[in-house]
């Protein structure tokens, strides 16, 4: 093995590419422990490679939504909603409707619904709450019957939520009506590493 020491690697003149390593595959080290590398005011790194143990990647990360409407929830109860589509999820880590990132950390977590009953003029009041472990973390709700009699309400509600390796978050949901069959029409839920 060879050792180049020098002060300054520069471009040849007349070109604007200074290429450092082989057509070989290898691996190339920049500094031991303890030094730093510095990039000056003013550069641009252009990364068209695969980049690995960086801090500034804001994953595990997904969003799932509800299209499909699901009715016969009990009356002023909390149940899990449920979610028939991914739009996202970078490292699948969302299964089961609930998310467990596997990887410790703060996320932040939002959640939307809409959700009411069959009837007319019949619901009291909505609820969501996100859960972590099987329990109440955060949420939304109205605490008092809406001013006029309605069919359907929307909530939303987010948190950043600290979660160790084995933690898992869940989407909750709560309908109190007066008649009819209580129902969720549409729901999103989502989160994503924080960059601390």
């Amino acid at each position: 093995m060879s050792k180049l020491e020098t002060n300054t690697i520069d471009t040849v003149s007349g070109t604007s590419t200074l290429q450092v390593g082989s057509t070989n595959t290898s691996t190339i080290t920049l500094g031991v422990s303890g030094d730093t590398i510095n990039v000056p005011s003013g550069v641009t790194i252009n990364n068209n490679g695969t980049q690995t143990g960086f801090g500034g990647v804001m994953t595990p990360a997904f969003s799932a939504v509800k299209l499909n409407q699901t009715t016969g929830q009990s009356d002023n109860t909390y149940t899990k909603i449920t979610y028939d589509t991914e739009l996202y999820d970078s490292n699948g880590k969302f299964a089961s409707d609930k998310f467990t990132p596997t990887v410790a950390g703060k996320y932040y977590i939002s959640l939307s619904a809409t959700a009411g009953t069959s009837s007319a003029s019949s619901v009291t009041s909505l609820a969501i709450k996100i859960y972590k472990n099987g329990s109440e973390l955060a949420g939304t709700g109205n605490v008092a019957k809406p001013e006029q009699e309605v069919e359907l309400l929307n909530m939303v509600t987010s948190a950043i939520v600290t979660l160790d390796d084995d933690d898992y978050v869940e989407a909750f949901i709560k309908i109190d009506f007066s008649t009819g069959t209580g129902r969720v029409t549409t729901s999103q839920f989502s989160g994503f590493k924080i960059i601390e």
